[in-house]
């Protein structure tokens, strides 16, 4: 990496961390209209967020797949007990789920892209109904990513 291009990611990070100083909130306002409309996992050409997905192993080559997901959001309810002895404290309240729903993302879009396997993902866009994740899938058999030193590991994960 040259060192342009190190600014350019370090401008693109400042401006995901003071959304509201720049134009982003609004721009991605916009994009979430869209997004609502999309199916709900969706294949995209290249990562929203350039400078996260580098961060992350994400390289613009052959056997790289990124793949956007929208999972519900909120909090989830446990439901009161309808029979038999109620206890004084039901566990209704601060109940916690075992994965987050960055992971269940990333399980969804692993479970509809079998053949690919699962690099990382991050936090893109959430409104008051949706959260949006992005995915990055790293194709084992493609013969780029095995001859990749810093990515190859992938492929000797095999099942």
């Amino acid at each position: 990496m040259n060192h342009g291009e190190s600014k350019v990611y370090k401008y693109q990070a400042r401006s995901w961390a003071e959304q509201e100083e720049s134009n982003l909130v609004e721009l991605m306002r916009q994009r979430a209209i869209h997004w609502r409309k999309e199916s709900t996992i969706r294949r995209i050409d290249k990562p929203t967020r350039l400078n996260k997905a580098r961060s992350l192993g994400y390289k613009a080559k052959q056997g790289f797949v990124v793949a956007r997901v929208r999972v519900r959001r909120g909090g989830l309810r446990k439901p009161r007990p309808s029979s038999g002895r109620r206890q004084k404290r039901m566990g209704v309240k601060r109940y916690v789920p075992a994965k987050s729903l960055k992971q269940i993302a990333a399980e969804r879009v692993a479970k509809k892209f079998p053949n690919l396997k699962v690099l990382n993902s991050y936090w893109v866009w959430e409104d008051g109904k949706y959260k949006w994740f992005e995915v990055i899938l790293v194709d084992p058999n493609n013969p780029v990513i095995v001859s990749d030193p810093d990515v190859n590991w992938i492929c000797r994960e095999r099942k």
